[in-house]
């Protein structure tokens, strides 16, 4: 099976290569002619690192013939790699969030229908094992009604590419970066549908170096009386001894269940410096997601997170950044219609 890389601009389409060149049967091709600043590694030099076959242009990539693709583009960029995909009859995995604006993100989804391929958001937190065990034991009834949960998803700066703190580019910071990762496990786990949502930020931390917001708090309620907080915050230093990590807090009327998807981990001192170290240890989530992707692409079968997770993930992401720049409660249904 043909899969194509479509840019190297998100940080995570360098550990996507690397899985699925150990995948039997795939080959492997990317394209990533930019524009893209001066001194980031990117284009031939990343695939050469990479040891990937590369081509110029994305044309020359869907004329290599790929049976999928992965978009690993700047946010603002996906519409026009998803469209062009969905054109040439490739089935899509695409980066979170599935847009930057409503309208680019309806387009995506219509696209790919038209087209008939699948659409799959990359998310992937929810393949975790304690997740999955969290979702049995709550449709077991062990949990009982959940009626609420606190989410943190923080991070430091992502430095290694600019884009990210660029508001055009990435549509916000802390808001488009880490909310959505919180709401598709909300989502995946209740299946509730999300109501009205407060939020609010700031720019306090990396403010030399970033544009967008870097700090945030996201309150949204749900039908059925299901409330939720995200911290999304880029709230690590640069000097911490990890990028960072993600927890939730699960509470129902007959349990609570806290998880710590990435709290496994060897800690220690730099001999030579004396600062702390910590290294994750554990299954790479990455792996079942595009090994998910990959049976998709294969049985024609539409794998999950769909294109409907990523709009209405992103219709949380969208009002979040808007409430905090309204600084009021907005109503999620009278800003995006959610069920398009």
């Amino acid at each position: 099976m043909k899969i194509g890389i479509m840019s190297f601009a998100h940080t995570h389409a360098a550990s996507y290569v690397r899985h699925l060149r150990g995948e039997p049967g795939i080959e492997l091709c990317a394209a990533d002619p930019g524009p893209y600043p001066g001194g980031e590694v990117r284009g031939a030099a990343m695939a050469a690192q990479l040891q990937v076959s590369y081509r110029d242009s994305y044309d020359e990539l869907m004329a290599w013939g790929p049976h999928g693709v992965i978009v690993t583009s700047e946010n603002a960029r996906h519409r026009p790699l998803v469209e062009l995909a969905a054109r040439h009859g490739a089935h899509i995995l695409c980066e979170k969030p599935l847009a930057t604006t409503w309208d680019d993100g309806l387009a995506m989804v219509r696209a790919a229908r038209a087209a008939g391929v699948m659409l799959m958001m990359a998310f992937p937190v929810r393949f975790a094992s304690v997740f999955a065990r969290l979702r049995a034991q709550y449709e077991a009834g062990l949990l009982g009604d959940i009626v609420s949960i606190r989410g943190a998803n923080n991070g430091q700066l992502p430095a290694q590419r600019a884009w990210f703190a660029d508001p055009e580019l990435a549509g916000g910071g802390a808001f488009a970066d880490h909310v959505v990762h919180i709401a598709d496990l909300i989502e995946a786990l209740t299946r509730a549908e999300p109501l009205t949502i407060s939020a609010i930020s700031n720019r306090r931390l990396y403010a030399d170096r970033a544009r967008a917001e870097t700090g945030g708090l996201v309150t949204i309620s749900y039908a059925g009386g299901l409330i939720a907080a995200i911290d999304c915050s880029w709230s690590r230093p640069a000097t911490a001894p990890t990028w960072g990590g993600l927890t939730l807090s699960v509470a129902g009327t007959a349990g609570t269940v806290d998880l710590d998807f990435f709290g496994p981990r060897a800690r220690g001192l730099d001999a030579a410096t004396g600062r702390p170290i910590e290294l994750p240890y554990g299954p790479d989530l990455n792996a079942p997601m595009l090994r998910q992707f990959l049976r998709g692409a294969e049985t024609g079968q539409q794998p999950q997170p769909d294109a409907g997770v990523g709009l209405r993930t992103l219709a949380i992401m969208l009002g979040a950044r808007e409430a905090a720049r309204a600084g009021s409660t907005v109503a999620l249904s009278t800003l995006f219609p959610i069920n398009d």
